[in-house]
């Protein structure tokens, strides 16, 4: 029964970590083209803004929705490891609750309906509040992943583990995690609007200014995104050293004692870092080409980067399991194996709630991608969130947005 809730959390968390991914990284230029259009005043930033920012509340509202699902197996699935240990992570799941379900979803539907209805400055502050609270939100979830990772904390009289904040935030396994996740989103945000951008130019739409910027913009943040997250990824080598040396073995093929992970995931490991050095190459190349129009007009490069937009959600999943499954076979480390966390249930209720949830979540993914794909193939609209273009304060009675 544990492998099928393993299966299950796996499922759920990989598919729904796609978006979480995509929205972390798409949110950074949304961000940088509304404050370029408050800033210089120029339209084109506007368009920009809208055409991105709606396919970032795609991603955001399939997203959440598959957030539900995670939390509902969650808790479903392993109700012991929550009863022994949620005194200590269990606040942090809290507040990343609080942060994506209330105040950024809050933050995000003013951002949506206040186009045309708040000043220009106002709006932009909600976009960045709502960037601010996305990577809030993962650093909250991340340090309850760490104290799995490397329990942290005290017990109280009764034998309870707890940690407190200050304890969570200051985990060893929290920190470079906290940081590879960023950069690596940012990897999936800029080689999505490339690969999107591409996609229009070598259809000709009609917008080839509007995708050429675009473009350049993406390949100039990808070398930042690639390179840093290389780097905070291979600084988490040093900490996996102290806490968790059997991971470290499997991954650099040592053979590990009593205790190890599958080793499967030294593959996983190999394949990830070769791919991840490759789009390292791969970015400041395009960086420095793409920057020329002669080479923009080519057809080659353009492929390329349709082609390779799957490759930075492929590399997120294999760098969770890499993390997630390196613990095995415990659930919180040293303390708790997996077979100890799972909730006591028939293996029948198990499979019937792991194709439930499976299938949810693979429906969700579907249709998310077919939604994202849908607009992205339309093109920026002027009128997107139900304004025209340049309507930055209020002008007359308040109408209907519409995304």
């Amino acid at each position: 029964m544990a492998t099928i809730a393993r299966l299950q959390f796996a499922t759920t968390a990989s598919i729904h970590f796609l978006f979480v991914a995509l929205s972390l990284g798409l949110v950074v230029f949304v961000i940088a083209m509304e404050t370029a259009y408050v800033v210089t005043g120029n339209a084109s930033f506007e368009r920009m803004a809208k055409f991105w920012g709606r396919l970032y509340v795609v991603n955001y509202g399939v997203g959440v929705i598959g957030g539900i699902v995670v939390e509902l197996q969650f808790a479903l699935n392993w109700g012991t490891l929550t009863k022994g240990f949620g005194d200590a992570f269990g606040g942090a799941l809290a507040l990343e609750t609080l942060t994506a379900f209330f105040v950024e979803s809050t933050l995000l539907g003013a951002w949506v309906f206040g186009w045309g209805v708040l000043g220009r400055k106002t709006h932009l502050v909600l976009i960045w509040l709502v960037g601010i609270s996305a990577y809030a939100s993962a650093l909250w979830i991340l340090a309850a992943n760490a104290f799995l990772q490397h329990p942290v904390g005290t017990r109280d009289a009764d034998g309870r583990p707890l940690a407190g904040f200050g304890e969570l935030l200051g985990n060893p396994a929290l920190g470079d995690a906290f940081l590879h996740v960023v950069f690596a989103s940012l990897i999936v945000g800029s080689m999505f609007v490339a690969g999107v951008s591409a996609w229009h130019l070598l259809r000709r739409t009609g917008e080839a200014a509007f995708f050429r910027r675009s473009l350049r913009m993406a390949v100039a943040v990808l070398p930042v995104g690639t390179l840093a997250t290389v780097h905070w990824g291979m600084l988490q080598l040093v900490v996996i050293e102290d806490i968790q040396p059997m991971k470290l073995a499997v991954l650099e093929a040592i053979r590990p004692g009593d205790h190890a992970p599958p080793e499967w995931i030294g593959v996983a490991y190999q394949v990830m870092l070769r791919t991840g050095f490759g789009l390292v190459l791969l970015s400041v190349a395009l960086a420095v080409l793409l920057f020329r129009d002669w080479i923009i007009r080519l057809r080659v490069p353009l492929r390329v980067l349709v082609a390779a937009i799957p490759v930075p959600f492929g590399l997120v999943v294999a760098g969770w399991l890499v993390r997630e499954v390196g613990r095995q076979p415990w659930t919180v480390y040293g303390l708790l194996t997996t077979e100890q966390a799972v909730t006591p249930m028939s293996a029948n209720v198990a499979l019937t709630t792991f194709l439930v949830t499976a299938g949810v979540m693979l429906v969700l993914a579907v249709t998310g991608c077919l939604l994202i794909a849908r607009f992205a193939r339309r093109g920026p609209e002027d009128g997107a969130f139900g304004t025209p273009l340049g309507q930055a304060e209020p002008a007359g009675p308040v109408g209907t947005a519409v995304i």
